[in-house]
């Protein structure tokens, strides 16, 4: 067959026609325009073109699609293309459509609908497609009690199988709360800093006191420990850092830690990560700080208790409450503090750094 120039034979330039189109990314869609633009066909000849055209879908090499702009066209590999020539016409219009869905995958039902197809041979040519490893069934955790099927060399979107939370179609609310608690301990040891006993040298004295000093010496070196996972009976030892403290952790802090302590088997993306800081948030857990973009654990750990109304009454009334928040309830030097002293209220710069002045 030759082009209506009589210069150029059509099975030529529907060869080249495909090596171009072969070369853009998978499951990218021609158009007409789209076509004419690879300069493949001589002066832009719409008949020539649609001979090279019909020459590629007598092959299977190209697939047509109708979409609301128009007609479009989709490249097939040359082994994508004989699998489809040793199917029969139904197998083949239910591939189709179970390709066209991608890992999203296609009910049973709406295959039925689609292609018309009368039930039993329609499930002849599902077992079929099956056996031969091109297709294969999957459940949805939307619709339990329905039968998807998708191409076997895919794998599921999240949607379908609800991501690392789902194992087997059910919801792993064991899995979930495993990780929220090892996050809040996380959290928790980033967020309050650990207060030793003053040192027996600073401790008040008739006869001596401490210098200033010495004083600011021991601040600077608390405020420069660490932080440290803490133990439930070192609570009264836990005291929320100063204002404008910028080193709780990210999301991508978390994240990271999450993956070098191989706590979940399962890869967890951002995503993931972000769907569990929410369940914290939500339980109020954790907060977020730094307009959002870290967080602190909302409360510190409790102290065991001893058993009885009297325990759950003392930690009831050593639990935090807004006056921890001003400077004197978390002051390293507390025990130091006094007028005439090396600090005292009148020169705390706790509270200038408090009230930002």
């Amino acid at each position: 067959m030759t082009s209506s120039s009589g210069l150029v034979p059509v099975k030529e330039l529907k060869n080249v026609m495909y090596a171009c189109c072969s070369r853009a990314p998978p499951d990218t869609l021609f158009s007409q325009e789209d076509l004419l633009a690879l300069k493949v066909v001589p002066n832009d000849d719409v008949a020539l073109l649609s001979q090279c055209v019909q020459a590629l879908l007598d092959e299977g090499l190209l697939k047509v699609l109708t979409l609301p702009t128009g007609t479009v066209w989709k490249i097939l590999r040359r082994e994508e293309a004989e699998r489809y020539k040793s199917m029969t016409p139904d197998e083949a219009m239910i591939y189709s459509y179970i390709d066209a869905a991608g890992r999203e995958g296609i009910w049973s039902r709406t295959i039925k609908l689609r292609t018309n197809i009368h039930q039993s041979i329609m499930t002849r040519s599902i077992k079929n497609l099956e056996s031969r490893g091109l297709i294969k069934s999957i459940k949805s955790v939307r619709w339990p009690a329905r039968i998807f099927y998708m191409l076997a060399s895919l794998t599921p979107s999240e949607d379908v199988t609800g991501g690392p939370w789902f194992t087997d179609g059910e919801l792993d609310t064991d899995f979930v709360e495993v990780l929220c608690a090892q996050i809040e301990l996380y959290i928790t040891s980033k967020s309050f800093r650990r207060i030793n006993a003053p040192s027996s040298a600073l401790k008040k004295s008739s006869k001596s006191k401490a210098t200033r000093a010495q004083v600011e010496a021991l601040r600077d070196k608390e405020l420069a420990t660490p932080p440290r996972p803490p133990k439930p009976r070192e609570r009264d030892r836990l005291l929320h850092f100063p204002p404008g403290y910028t080193g709780y952790p990210t999301l991508a802090d978390i994240m990271a830690w999450l993956n070098d302590s191989r706590i979940s088997e399962v890869p967890l993306a951002e995503e993931h990560v972000r769907q569990l800081m929410d369940i914290l948030c939500y339980d109020r857990r954790v907060e977020r700080v730094l307009d959002g973009q870290a967080y602190k654990a909302a409360r510190r750990p409790d102290p065991p208790s001893s058993g009885g109304d009297s325990g759950g009454a003392e930690e009831q009334k050593r639990a935090g409450n807004g006056l921890t928040e001003a400077p004197c309830g978390r002051c390293p030097v507390f025990n130091l503090c006094e007028e005439g002293g090396p600090v005292s209220a009148s020169n705390c710069e706790y509270f200038k750094d408090w009230l930002d002045l």
